[in-house]
């Protein structure tokens, strides 16, 4: 095998991975964590981020970040801090892009509604969603359904967040830590879409330099780039603003697990698993920077009037959805009605029909539902 690098001793170790459901011969060439994140990449899931909503309907501007554009930003300064680490960068790599699979149509929102809906069959969780998709709903392989990824991969799907009180976690022992690899995505993930919801507030004019007159973390950089640049465009100066708070944020959390990681005396990846301090995460200054950066985000951006408007819109075609697929299933394609067919509970059936749709997809599909004038 070719997959030896200089990684830390807590690091996780391909060659020591739990393996996969279904057994399959190593490649020579590619660790299971590089196959696996090849295998999400070419899902069908992976390609319908591209029109799901982050904040902004994909159909409000073509500028605005996606689900997709979101997971790539969010891998990227995965993979930085992964090798800051001298941690597996294709394990951490791999979970951020599956993180988001199992998001539905029109963002949080979306996943609210689904829930609320779902709520008398189990509910429903994009965690948990995801590790569906690449168990079950994803058919690439001859053998199996799903993509058979490695039990690391699938870990840190379900994993990476905090909450560990959810049924799909009892598989992977929930009494331990997930690898320091999984952990890092969680932060991450909220380092892209903060600084890119700031990106995107303020070129929507949702957002102001009023509203984040404020933030720490805006006003040092923002004036770091206006003393360094005085003649920068407006979009420069905005760009760059961005820049520097994601580099903050990510050096802060750098460091900070460093210090971690030597205060508890972590020396192995057992270590790791046994450690019940989360070891992922900022310092706690730059935690109560970051705090303060989401509490005007939630106040200005999150609750502006179109996003509540948009909100809404969601919450009518969803239910509308889900409920007339629950009325009559055979109003879905042939291929998914078929699952009921053959014993699949109806509810999760129409749940993961309408959590796959993309934001143009569902507003499609209510259309040809429910506009007499629309070609069904």
């Amino acid at each position: 095998m070719v997959w030896a690098v200089n990684r830390a001793p807590y690091a996780s170790n391909p060659e020591k991975s739990r393996g996969r459901l279904h057994k399959e011969p190593e490649h020579e060439m590619r660790s299971p964590f590089q196959r696996d994140r090849d295998r999400i990449i070419h899902s069908s899931a992976f390609r319908r981020l591209e029109y799901k909503t982050q904040v902004f309907v994909n159909h409000e501007g073509d500028y605005y970040r996606t689900r997709l554009t979101h997971t790539m930003e969010a891998a990227q300064i995965t993979r930085t801090i992964a090798r800051a680490l001298r941690l597996n960068e294709d394990l951490a790599e791999s979970v951020a892009l599956a993180h988001d699979l199992g998001h539905t149509p029109f963002g949080h929102a979306g996943e609210r509604i689904l829930n609320r809906l779902m709520e008398p069959h189990g509910g429903f969780e994009h965690n948990g969603q995801s590790i569906r998709i690449v168990d079950v709903l994803e058919e690439r392989y001859p053998g199996f359904r799903g993509l058979n990824l490695s039990f690391e991969v699938r870990e840190g799907i379900v994993k990476h967040s905090t909450r560990y009180d959810r049924p799909q976690v009892q598989e992977f022992d929930a009494t331990k830590a997930p690898t320091l690899e999984a952990q890092i995505v969680d932060y991450a993930d909220e380092i892209a879409y903060n600084s890119h919801d700031i990106d995107d507030g303020l070129k929507s004019n949702m957002l102001t330099r009023t509203d984040l007159a404020d933030v720490e973390l805006w006003v040092d950089a923002d004036e770091r780039v206006a003393r360094e640049h005085p003649d920068a465009s407006p979009s420069v100066r905005r760009y760059q603003t961005v820049r520097r708070i994601i580099d903050r944020l990510a050096t802060d959390m750098i460091q900070a697990i460093r210090a971690r990681i030597e205060e508890h005396g972590i020396r192995t990846l057992d270590d790791v698993r046994r450690c019940h301090v989360r070891l992922a995460g900022f310092s706690p200054e730059m935690g109560e920077r970051n705090r303060e950066l989401k509490r005007v985000l939630l106040a200005r951006l999150y609750s502006h009037y179109r996003v509540t408007r948009m909100g809404m819109k969601a919450q009518r075609i969803m239910t509308d959805l889900f409920q007339t697929y629950m009325e009559e299933p055979q109003q879905m394609p042939p291929h998914i009605h078929h699952r009921i067919e053959t014993g699949e509970p109806k509810a999760r059936v129409v749940a993961d029909y309408i959590a796959g749709m993309t934001d143009r997809f569902a507003l499609d599909d209510y259309k040809k539902l429910f506009d007499p004038y629309e070609r069904v």
